[in-house]
């Protein structure tokens, strides 16, 4: 029998749906975006540029000049200071000049050598006239700070952060994006002035920024818009650091990296060339790093990159320790009692006093970064374990206190002082191994703090390796880097607090999770538990029978496993019905204690890929971070809770909202 009404003619060939790679149109249409991203992100990067060294110029070089003017008419007679020789024509900026006076003039390095016309720099002298040459040191970051709590006074947000940026594009929050002019003024007087952090956290939150933005003014798809603001991450770090396969790999590899498959690796490629191309054309095709060639003495030498790999790990967890109690609630409720110009002030008062003694803590330090990778060893051990310890302090109140910059610098630079103190170790200063010099070890301890600290060891790897372009140092690379990124998960939890800098509204969600006990997202129904012995036929037809995604596995009162619907299928297709539950385990299990709060649910439930994972009434003890396959211990089939999922804990947010 036929239905009535009008029958419906095909109206031609079906057209591409949003986001099917298949779509000639869509792909060219992102593509096209993508690179208006790359575009105007490798645009704001050379701006950022430029501004920050004017800044750093006037205030260390023009206000030195102002400041010692001054000083000269008030003492015509001043006693002739001993003199420090740089070249006539320094490549760097006054900082650099101010570096090496630090490096020669406290004894960290030996001074540097005689240029053909030498041109003097005083250090410090007796008297109010010598002290007032290291005046810049100390008020520098004293005006930056008041400069930059002033702006944020005035702005009240400088805009999103990435994963808020993320969250705008999925629909979870109100799409609020800005363009970064704000951000990266606040950034250049931060680091113009000396702040301990780095210039890559405001170049990719920039270039997120800019594809949010330029996704929402084009009308695009959620999906669409995630692809553009991974172009701009992308974009952001290849210009920054002038590394254009890093900067494609963080973009999938960061924390941010929930976006959809061959459409947007086709826009982050392109945004990456594009921000790359226009950085190389306005700044030169110069790496940042001038490093030396890897040193390779004996294949045997591997095993020693693992325990620099280790001890990477424990400064990688330091670094995001101090960080993420610099953005502690503690401590910001404290903070927010004074002006905002008041804390960013005091913040820079305490960066130059440390700056006094240790000067190499001012700003990015690259300069400081190239010294130790070409002096061979020639700093001093103590003097560096000194340096680690007053850089984490700087690197910690210059991001409590509000300077706006990222992470990624102070990391490349505790992991070149870690790596050379490791190298002096091992070698003739401590054990006497026949290894290769320090610089080697220090770029290899560079990649593995950033490995550690970022959560991305393949970006440390590709980042070192882009920079060397010396074949021979991967493999200690990806000995260093994996083992440190392992341990540092292990150690502080799947949840990556990031190094580009605070989210408040991230923090804030993450916050109200970790209020609410995992008990909220437990699921009504009994969770199927079926012995290991049981076919796999069997517990196909009872998953489908109680309506349920996975089940857990059985062996004498303890629970050993868990299979989903795919697992179970997979091996019946492979093995037959008849084979047994125990086979049909796939990975370890993954599990949470009671204890648990809603955010170690989403740390377990999103990088694993998981649905649900069962919660047992246990102390969680040593695991409390990642308590992800079986304990020693075992766990009882009696003391099971239930399954907690991620409708459990979307429904326990919702009451929360509702109530």
């Amino acid at each position: 029998m036929q239905l009535s009404g009008p029958r419906l003619e095909p109206a031609g060939p079906p057209q591409p749906r949003e986001g099917d790679s298949r779509g000639l149109p869509f792909q060219w249409s992102l593509l096209a975006w993508a690179a208006l991203v790359g575009v105007l992100t490798g645009a704001a990067v050379v701006g950022f540029h430029y501004l920050l060294g004017f800044i750093n110029n006037f205030l260390f070089g023009t206000l030195v000049e102002w400041g010692t003017g001054l000083l000269g008419s008030a003492q015509p007679d001043p006693t002739p200071p001993p003199e420090i020789f740089t070249t006539s024509a320094p490549s760097g900026t006054p900082l650099k000049a101010l570096v090496l006076i630090g490096l020669g003039g406290i004894g960290f390095l030996p001074p540097p050598p005689l240029p053909p016309v030498p041109v003097p720099l005083p250090v410090p002298a007796s008297g109010l006239a010598g002290w007032l040459t290291s005046w810049p040191v100390l008020l520098a970051p004293v005006l930056g700070g008041l400069c930059v709590g002033l702006l944020r006074q005035l702005a009240r947000d400088l805009g999103p952060s990435l994963p808020s940026l993320m969250a705008m594009a999925d629909g979870a929050l109100p799409a609020t994006p800005r363009l970064p002019l704000l951000r990266l003024i606040a950034a250049s007087l931060s680091l113009g002035s000396g702040a301990s952090l780095g210039p890559e956290g405001p170049s990719v939150e920039s270039g997120g920024n800019i594809g949010l933005w330029l996704g929402l003014r084009g009308g695009l798809t959620p999906d669409s818009q995630k692809a553009l603001v991974a172009a701009g991450v992308a974009a952001g770090l290849a210009a920054g650091f002038q590394a254009p396969i890093a900067g494609v790999f963080f973009a999938f590899e960061g924390a941010y990296s929930t976006i959809p498959g061959r459409p947007s690796l086709r826009a982050v490629l392109v945004a990456a060339v594009a921000s790359s191309l226009v950085t190389q054309l306005s700044l030169g095709d110069q790496p940042i790093f001038r490093l030396p060639a890897y040193e390779v003495r004996s294949p045997l030498e591997l095993p020693l990159y693992l325990g620099l790999g280790v001890v990477a790990s424990l400064m990688s967890w330091a670094l995001v320790s101090i960080l993420a109690a610099g953005r502690s609630a503690a401590v910001q409720r404290r903070v927010e009692r004074l002006p905002a110009v008041l804390v960013n002030a005091l913040g820079g008062l305490g960066v130059g006093v440390m700056a006094l003694g240790f000067p190499q803590v001012l700003g990015v330090g690259y300069d400081t970064i190239e010294a130790l990778l070409g002096r061979e060893g020639g700093v001093a051990f103590t003097s560096l374990l000194a340096l680690l310890a007053v850089k984490l302090l700087a690197t910690g109140l210059s991001n409590a206190s509000g300077f706006v910059g990222g992470g990624f610098a102070p990391a490349l630079f505790l992991g070149a002082v870690l790596g050379n103190c490791y190298g002096q170790l091992l070698g003739e200063s401590g054990f006497g191994l026949p290894v290769a010099e320090p610089p080697a070890y220090a770029m290899v301890g560079m990649a593995a703090v950033l490995a550690g600290s970022a959560r991305a060891p393949l970006t440390a790897l590709l980042l070192l390796f882009e920079l060397t372009h010396d074949i021979r140092i991967v493999l200690p690379l990806m000995a260093a880097t994996g083992l440190s990124a392992v341990l540092v998960e292990r150690w502080h939890g799947l949840a990556d607090p990031g190094l580009l800098g605070p989210d408040p509204v991230e923090e804030e969600r993450r916050a109200r999770l970790a209020c609410l006990s995992v008990r909220a997202a437990l699921e009504p129904e009994r969770p199927l538990v079926l012995p290991g012995t049981t076919a796999a036929a069997e517990a196909l037809a009872q998953l489908v029978r109680a309506h349920g995604h996975c089940l857990l596995i059985e062996q004498d009162g303890w629970v050993v496993g868990l299979a989903t619907l795919m697992d179970l299928q997979r091996v019946i297709t492979s093995q037959g019905g008849a084979a047994p539950l125990s086979d049909c385990r796939r990975a370890e299990l993954i599990w949470l204690p009671a204890s648990a709060s809603l955010a170690q649910l989403e740390d377990q439930l999103n990088p694993n890929g998981l649905r649900q994972l069962p919660v047992f009434e246990q102390d969680d003890g040593p695991q409390a971070k990642l308590p992800a396959g079986v304990p020693w211990a075992g766990l009882r089939a009696d003391e099971l809770q239930g399954m907690a999922s991620r409708d459990g804990m979307a429904l326990a947010l919702a009451r929360g909202l509702s109530g």
